[in-house]
C-alpha cells in the first residue's frame, strides 16, 4: 500500500505501523526549512520499518483530495534547492514541480523539461510527476526519459469511474447491487490503466 499526498506526521505513523510499505509526506505546504525538518522526521521513522519515504519540493498547483493550491500560489522545483534536500532530508524519492497541476486542465500543460533535465543530471533518487492526468503522450514520455520515475494520474481515472456509475444508474434506476454498477466503471478504469502503463512503457516490467 501506498499513502499518497499525507501532510500529517501522526497519521502517517499509523498507517507505516499498519502495515504500508510506502508513504509521501507532503510539507511542500509549508516552508523550505520546515519541510525539510518534517521530511526528515518522517524518514527516520519510515526507516525503522523499511518503509520508502515520497516527498514534494515546489507547489503542483490545482485540487487533491482537500488541498487546494492556487495557481498564483504554485511553484517550480529549484534543481539546486532538490539536491540540497534530497541530501539533508535522505527520501527515496522526489515529487517535482514542472508545469503539472492536479485536477482538469483549461488548456494543455507547458512542462519545464529543461529544469526536469537539471534535476535528473544531478539527483540520484527517482524523480516523480504529480499531476499527470491530461498530459499528452509525448510529453509523458520525454518525461520518463528525463528521470520521471512514478507518474500520478487520479482525474483522468475519476472522471470516466464517476460517469460509468452515472450512466448505469440512468439506465437502471431501481439498481442496488454494487456487484453490478461498479462492473463498467472498474472496466472503464481498467482500460485506461493499461493504456497508461504502455504510455510510459512500463509494461511486462512488474
Amino acid at each position: 500500500l501506498h499513502l499518497d499526498h499525507c501532510s500529517n506526521v501522526g497519521f502517517l505513523q499509523e498507517c507505516i505501523m499498519a502495515g504500508y510499505k510506502s508513504v509521501m509526506i507532503d510539507a511542500s505546504l509549508e516552508d523550505y526549512e520546515d519541510n525539510i525538518k518534517i521530511t526528515q522526521e518522517v524518514v527516520k521513522f519510515a526507516k525503522k520499518y523499511n518503509v520508502s519515504v515520497e516527498a514534494e519540493l515546489g507547489r503542483v498547483g490545482g485540487v487533491e483530495d482537500d488541498r487546494v493550491v492556487d495557481e498564483k500560489d504554485a511553484y517550480l522545483t529549484d534543481p539546486a534547492m532538490a539536491l540540497e534536500f534530497v541530501e539533508k532530508t535522505g527520501v527515496d524519492s522526489l515529487a517535482v514541480a514542472i508545469g503539472t497541476a492536479h485536477g482538469v486542465y483549461e488548456f494543455e500543460p507547458e512542462l519545464d523539461f529543461n529544469r526536469l533535465a537539471k534535476m535528473d543530471e544531478i539527483i540520484d533518487i527517482p524523480l516523480v510527476l504529480h499531476g499527470a492526468s491530461g498530459v499528452s503522450e509525448k510529453d509523458i514520455q520525454k518525461a520518463v526519459s528525463l528521470g520521471i520515475c512514478k507518474i500520478n494520474i487520479s482525474t483522468e481515472l475519476k472522471i470516466p469511474f464517476s460517469r460509468e456509475i452515472k450512466k448505469y444508474f440512468d439506465e437502471n434506476p431501481m439498481a442496488s447491487d454494487p456487484r453490478k454498477y461498479f462492473t463498467p466503471a472498474k472496466d472503464v478504469v481498467k482500460s485506461i490503466v493499461i493504456d497508461k502503463i504502455k504510455i510510459c512503457r512500463s509494461n511486462n516490467k512488474a
